[in-house]
């Protein structure tokens, strides 16, 4: 059995400490997680798009309910890490069915939200779910099949979030256009409720295979290539979101594109970033140092190009598609390296990536903020090529060496 880096694990780690080595792939298994993911994305997303009419349903402003989202990301960002502390003794199958109920929960008490503190109630449902699923779907995925073939794993279940970002907002703002709000979290609800279904039919019984603590999260954060792996994950994440959130008034000033352009344009990212999780797989499957360094030098790149040469429509255009191919690349290499740095404490590890990542997100947005209100869209851009060139060279430098152990 292999020793983790940094000493002892906590000793009521059960004799299966190790991953499941499977000789068949549970892929099933796989696609239930994808679904899973694509309904949680998808509710994640709702809001942005029907803002205007949820807010004036209720009776409040625009910002007000915009703390829909913010609630989501803060709950999630504690549920990550905590998620597999709580449900230590549980069977992880089981686990995955509680946080899929509590997504079609989440989405029908939205729907049925006579004001705003119900609408925040769902939200802090959702961000369990959403945290505690994310932080346990590499570990699942781990379980699932055999190591070699993990990046496939977590390309597989990453789909459900490229999807999700093409259609959850353009079909939501659609629906909530011509049924109301209300009925776009309904169809959210039923999408969570299929998810559960095939969850039912094909996940396997999962036993615990270690009894996380906060010391085993403390344990695992001391493991050089976990801390290595979160600095390149707060990199990416604060550079892109610093920077991308603000494409579109980029492309509205620079480039001076109509917004039927920048529809399309963003339409492109997403295609981009769908095509990205395949390739990020597929890179990570044979050298999984250079599946964690090229997707953020992409972005660096991308960043570069637009601030160089993106008054030129077709110019930007490309670069905002190549960003959206690089970061839909990022998380499938980054899951499977820190799998791989603790694979004997999947969950911790995958509890404290996502709330790394959530951390960065927020980061970045208030750097990005900072900086387009100060100094002008065009700083945002220069912090998110400067901030994933540098995770770039921390992942060149100090990144796994292999694609499988």
């Amino acid at each position: 059995m292999t020793e983790p880096a940094t000493g002892a694990v906590d000793a009521t780690i059960l004799d299966a400490s190790e991953p499941d080595e499977r000789t068949e792939p549970a892929w099933g298994a796989v696609v239930s997680l994808a679904l899973g993911v694509f309904g949680l994305v998808t509710a994640e997303f709702l809001p942005a798009s029907l803002l205007t009419r949820l807010a004036q349903d209720l009776g409040v402003s625009e910002g007000a309910a915009g703390q829909a989202v913010t609630a989501t990301a803060v709950v999630g960002a504690i549920a990550a890490p905590t998620m597999a502390i709580v449900t230590k003794r549980l069977d992880r199958r089981l686990v995955m069915w509680i946080l899929s109920v509590l997504l079609i929960v989440s989405n029908l008490v939205a729907a049925f939200a006579s004001s705003l503190t119900m609408l925040l109630l769902a939200r802090v449902v959702l961000g369990v779910a959403l945290g505690g699923f994310w932080s346990m779907s590499a570990a699942m995925a781990l379980r699932l099949v055999p190591m070699r073939l993990m990046p496939r794993a977590m390309s597989i279940i990453l789909t459900g979030v490229s999807v999700a970002t093409v259609t959850a907002a353009p079909v939501g703002a659609y629906v909530g256009d011509i049924w109301g709000w209300r009925t776009a979290f309904m169809i959210a609800a039923v999408v969570g409720g299929l998810a559960l279904l095939v969850q039912l039919a094909t996940l396997p019984s999962l036993p615990p295979t270690a009894v996380a603590s906060f010391r085993t999260l403390a344990e695992v954060l001391k493991r050089p290539m976990i801390r290595i792996a979160l600095l390149v994950v707060l990199l990416v994440a604060s550079g892109q979101f610093a920077g991308f959130t603000y494409v579109r008034p980029f492309l509205e000033t620079v480039p001076a594109m109509p917004i039927e352009t920048i529809s399309l344009v963003l339409l492109a990212y997403g295609i981009g970033g769908f095509f990205g999780n395949f390739a990020g797989a597929f890179l990570a499957e044979r050298n999984l140092k250079m599946a964690v360094g090229l997707a953020p030098l992409l972005i660096a790149l991308s960043a570069a190009a637009l601030l160089v040469l993106g008054a030129s429509p077709i110019t930007a255009a490309v670069a905002v598609t190549a960003w959206g191919f690089a970061f839909g690349a990022v998380p499938v290499g980054l899951q499977t390296w820190l799998v791989r740095a603790a694979p004997d404490q999947a969950e911790s590890a995958g509890g404290l990536m996502v709330a790394t990542f959530q951390v960065a997100i927020a980061l970045g947005a208030v750097v990005g903020g900072l900086l387009v209100d100060h100094a002008g869209v065009a700083t945002a851009f220069a912090y998110s090529g400067v901030a994933t060139l540098l995770a770039a060279l921390v992942a060149f430098l100090m990144g796994p060496k292999q694609a499988a152990e």
